[in-house]
């Protein structure tokens, strides 16, 4: 039994069943114990897109770099991703965007981040990048309320589906939170004894849903995403949202969870796994008000190919060998192809007035 199992024993045998938003954000977050603040999982336990191909990140670098001139080209803005990862989405995006005139000397980097062990990754991955391509030294910070004043641009590559959700589970008693509890020794699922909480709102299409349906909200996401909205609507700039999900809002059980590139059990072994859900687009796309305008979501391959993958990857091709060609190739394939990452991944984009975003 690991440390982190023992603290969420422990705390439902103190409280009662635990919310499955807490025991994700006490499995991802936990300060000693949880997954992201105690391992590095890129490459062992997942592949981003931004670690199969370099094309990835120079294309939203390049949209960044569009976005930044339809906004006036501000002689100060902050380029911010949110979850950065290794730091390799935005040290490709850096070096592509840079030839854009004026942009490296414009741009504040800030990183939104609470991983220790992959802050320390995304400072070595930046630092050669930033020096050689004259942009100021990143920031890091832990939350978007700490986001500079003026424009920004925000990059958001999944980000969103590792925020806690909360489950509610239709029963022969109506709509129940799910829980997690202790059962004959072992972590389980079960609902919640009490009904739902009147302030929480299912959506109407859910009514008359059957006994067992499953449906799960992200409050975390779209609280975050309200504030993004806001700021983007007070200083101009934009929000480019890349994730795993569906387009318009649906029940059903996404909770997953991931080691060494296999699924695995939810409850079993906390804080040993990357737990994730399949992101709503259509609930963040609602947080856009007044000032700002949520472009429909596209496909991950659509977006990509707007944005001109197959002609980078021509321009990559050049001089290279045979092998070489055809990593690329298959990089384009893995990134776009309907029966790889190309459906999956959606990207919505939120923009301040009449901004233009490409790929869209």
């Amino acid at each position: 039994m690991s440390d982190l199992s023992t603290i969420i024993r422990d705390e439902i045998s103190e409280t009662g069943p635990m919310p499955v938003a807490r025991f994700m954000a006490l499995a991802l977050g936990h300060p000693q114990h949880g997954y992201y603040t105690t391992s590095d999982p890129l490459g062992t336990d997942f592949t981003t897109s931004p670690e199969i191909s370099q094309m990835f990140g120079e294309l939203v670098g390049a949209w960044a770099a569009d976005v930044w001139h339809q906004i006036g080209s501000p002689v100060a803005f902050t380029l911010v991703e949110l979850g950065p990862g290794r730091g390799t989405l935005m040290a490709d995006a850096l070096r592509a965007a840079s030839g854009q005139p004026g942009f490296a000397k414009a741009a504040r980097i800030q990183m939104v981040e609470t991983s220790p062990v992959l802050s320390r990754v995304q400072q070595a991955t930046l630092a050669p990048i930033t020096e050689k391509f004259g942009y100021a030294e990143p920031e890091w910070i832990s939350s978007v309320d700490q986001l500079a004043d003026g424009p920004l641009i925000i990059i958001a590559n999944e980000f969103f589906d590792a925020l806690p959700i909360h489950q509610f589970i239709k029963t022969e008693k109506g709509w129940r939170e799910q829980c997690v509890v202790e059962s004959e020794g072992e972590l389980a699922f079960a609902p919640s004894p009490t009904p739902v909480p009147g302030g929480v709102m299912l959506a109407p299409s859910l009514k008359d849903a059957p006994v067992g349906t499953i449906t799960e909200t992200c409050q975390a996401g779209t609280a975050i995403m309200s504030e993004l909205c806001q700021r983007i609507a007070n200083t101009s700039g934009a929000a480019l949202i890349i994730d795993y999900g569906y387009t318009r809002s649906a029940a059903g059980d996404t909770l997953q969870a991931m080691r060494k590139g296999k699924f695995v059990p939810v409850l079993e072994n906390p804080g040993k796994a990357d737990l994730t859900a399949h992101v709503d687009f259509q609930a963040l796309a609602e947080c856009a008000g007044e000032g700002t305008t949520a472009h429909p979501a596209t496909t991950q391959g659509q977006f990509l190919i707007q944005l001109g993958i197959v002609q980078r990857a021509a321009m990559l091709k050049q001089g290279a060998t045979p092998d070489q060609t055809e990593a690329i190739d298959e990089d384009v394939r893995r990134l776009t192809d309907d029966d790889a990452m190309g459906t999956l991944f959606k990207v919505l984009a939120i923009t301040a007035g009449r901004i233009d975003p490409a790929g869209f």
